[in-house]
């Protein structure tokens, strides 16, 4: 994205997305729970085809019937487990250790915070916002040198600005109290911003990195200690520790637990991959950005099983495979990267030689930088060896075609664990990617807005309208779409036939759903049976034979992809 560009406004997005029926608050009627969304009639298809590309490129026709870096066909298997798992699944993963993110919470306010999203979370704060205005700091960063703070400035926002903004804190509360003295309590504010900032909301010198500033009122922060991201239930009758389970916070280990089954009951053979979608949850303390961080989800994964020597050229063949899918599915161009993951980044399944990269999309939230649509991860033979170090199960493999050659000339076969490529992407953050990169701001358009999805993604595929709802132009409407139903609603979308309201208003209402292709049935099909396509992205239109339709719109929608 170029310095000129201006993100696209995430505001109007949302807005778009509940007016037109794609994504609403869960529960609205009832406030709303905060981190569930629901999506709606459009939200839902949108979501439900990015879900069937993704199984067709991966589970039917894996990689689009490319050949691997063994030279082979690319071999995928479906499963599809459990939300609930056997509580002891969670302690041989780690989830139920290590599963954690360091909070903090507000004396003043009790407000929750990740630790790690603190020094993020001060940056947009309007009470530091209010502050960086008073001071006139030419330059705000959490290490940027101040100077000496001006005890006349400090004391002007905290009576002000800090007894709105940031009541909470320890200088707005000091000076507020009966027999202040300004001058004695001003007089210790630091020189960099971070260490303002930590002065302001605690009155005591900054220790170390943590800046124990509230980015809600400005009140001090308790030392970050470990909170599990898990929810948890009960199954049977009794609620006690004994019947306690956990709803999964990734898809990933009910493949691992099922790698034994697998192998016994199908003729796979290392290298290969079992693919599955489906719900987790995470109980994220500040779910925040529209759906792109929520607690309840749904992921792809795929978990790849191959030899060891050869984890390194399936990882690369991953890394560039899913970048190409979520390119050729519309995500095509500046904001998509492939970012290869820093050694202090790896997580902990990963070991010397192992690898971690992000498919990334710049959202509006993040921009100018990136947040992380899809994972590419070697996961070595961790998940595979805990699970058979707690199950007490053999999950090795025993392959045929390796190890060395016998008297008979044939090979003595080679048992060992497999290392695991986990291309593993968001279903939620991809088509959060698809609005946002599809949202166009257009004044030409009746509506101002055009939303561009490509035509294998989106919900609706093609709409037929007559010019006026009178004259035979309604029956010839209705018939058309009905055979165009027929032929297309396996692609994945509705044809929408509409005779209400003006044909400005119809077309913009198509605009805003996405739907690339409108045909219109006027007084000229009753004359030479042709009708007007109009094309969602250019908004050209021409005259073509009724009876050309069908073939137009396969041509298209890649009928027969």
């Amino acid at each position: 994205m170029s310095e000129t560009t201006k993100p696209k406004s995430m505001d109007e997005i949302m807005a778009l997305c509940k007016r037109r029926g794609f994504i609403y608050p869960a529960s609205e009627i009832y406030g709303g729970i905060n981190g569930f969304w629901d999506y709606g009639p459009l939200g839902a298809q949108l979501k439900k085809n990015l879900r069937d590309a993704w199984w067709e490129d991966v589970v039917l026709i894996p990689c689009r019937g490319a050949h691997g870096p063994d030279g082979q066909p690319v071999s995928i298997v479906p499963l599809d487990t459990c939300i609930i798992q056997n509580p002891k699944v969670w302690v041989a993963s780690g989830h139920v250790g290590g599963f954690t993110d360091p909070m903090s919470t507000c004396r003043q306010c009790k407000k929750l915070f990740r630790a790690d999203h603190v020094a993020d979370a001060l940056q947009e704060a309007p009470w530091v916002q209010a502050l960086v205005v008073e001071l006139g700091a030419p330059e705000w960063r959490m290490d940027a040198a101040l100077g000496a703070a001006p005890a006349a400035s400090l004391e002007r926002w905290a009576r002000k600005e800090g007894r709105k903004r940031a009541p909470g804190a320890w200088l707005v509360r000091s000076l507020a109290a009966e027999g202040a003295d300004p001058a004695a309590i001003t007089s210790g504010a630091p020189g960099t911003w971070g260490a303002l900032l930590h002065w302001v909301a605690t009155g005591t010198a900054l220790g170390g990195s943590f800046v124990a500033a509230c980015p809600n009122c400005g009140g001090d922060l308790t030392e970050p200690r470990q909170f599990n991201l898990m929810f948890h239930s009960y199954t049977g009758a009794v609620f006690d520790e004994e019947n306690k389970v956990w709803l999964r916070p990734e898809t990933a280990q009910g493949i691992f637990t099922n790698f034994r089954n697998v192998v016994d009951t199908t003729r796979v053979r290392v290298p290969f991959g079992i693919a599955q979608t489906g719900k987790a949850f995470r109980n994220e303390v500040t779910p925040r950005n529209f759906t792109f961080r929520s607690r309840e989800f749904e992921q792809m994964e795929i978990e790849f099983f191959c030899h060891p020597d050869d984890a390194r050229a399936w990882y690369e063949f991953w890394r560039k495979e899913r970048l190409a899918w979520w390119q050729g599915i519309g995500l095509a161009g500046e904001n998509l990267r492939l970012r290869e993951h820093e050694r202090d980044e790896l997580a902990h399944y990963a070991r010397d030689g192992a690898g971690t990269s992000d498919i990334e999309y710049r959202f509006p939230f993040t921009a100018p930088g990136f947040g992380e649509l899809e994972g590419i991860a070697h996961r070595s033979d961790y998940d595979l060896r805990q699970h058979q170090e707690h199950s007490g199960q053999r999950l090795d493999y025993f392959d045929h075609e390796r190890g060395e050659i016998g008297p008979n000339g044939q090979r003595k076969g080679e048992r060992y664990l497999p290392h695991v490529i986990e291309p593993s992407a968001g279903l939620d953050r991809g088509v959060l990617a698809l609005l946002c990169e599809a949202f166009t701001v257009d004044p030409a358009r009746p509506s101002g807005i055009v939303m561009r999805f490509h035509p294998r993604v989106a919900p609706i595929k093609a709409a037929v309208f007559p010019l006026v709802n009178k004259d035979g132009l309604p029956e010839i409407a209705t018939k058309l779409a009905a055979d165009l139903t027929r032929r297309f609603a396996r692609l994945g979308g509705t044809i929408e036939c509409d005779a209400k309201q003006s044909i400005g208003k119809r077309d913009a209402r198509m605009d805003e759903a996405g739907c690339p292709f409108c045909f219109t049935v006027d007084g000229d099909t009753l004359k030479d049976q042709s009708v007007t396509v109009r094309y969602r992205d250019t908004g050209a239109q021409e005259r073509l034979a009724i009876e050309k339709v069908e073939e137009f719109l396969g041509e298209r929608l890649g009928e027969g992809r």
